[in-house]
């Protein structure tokens, strides 16, 4: 009897194991965005959610054809550090240039690729993703 609880619990561990990761990996996938392209949007900070897994900022924008809203998404807070993001970067109101990866069903949002922020700072999505950071040791300018 032992053996065979232990055989159904390691069975039923197994499955969601294997379920969570392809949620997982589901999850992380950036299908959803045309990284061939990019878009250039200004616009004004209307939330800035500085949350795990990702962070998004939402951005009112007024154009010929009307207001819109864009949802950018970003990386996770610990991934937007490293490139020099912090959770008080943005607030309601502030006036935001962004640049990035449009959603390939052409609503108005998409992955971030960089960000001028209103002290004048152009910020990229992580890592390897947006402006280059300076070397360390760098003379500031």
């Amino acid at each position: 009897m032992t053996t065979l609880r232990t055989t159904v619990s390691s069975i039923a561990l197994l499955s969601m194991l294997a379920w969570g990761s392809q949620s997982a990996m589901a999850h992380h996938s950036f299908a959803m965005f045309d990284t061939a392209k990019s878009v250039t949007v200004t616009g004004t900070v209307s939330k800035f959610e500085w949350t795990n897994p990702h962070a998004y900022i939402e951005i009112d924008t007024v154009e010929t054809t009307g207001a819109k809203h864009w949802s950018v998404e970003m990386g996770s807070p610990s991934i937007l550090m490293q490139s020099g993001w912090k959770f008080k970067d943005l607030k309601h109101g502030d006036k935001i240039t962004v640049t990035l990866n449009p959603l390939k069903d052409g609503q108005p949002g998409g992955l971030l690729i960089q960000a001028m922020l209103p002290d004048g700072r152009t910020l990229g999505n992580g890592p390897g993703r947006g402006p280059a950071q300076p070397a360390a040791g760098a003379p500031k300018q």
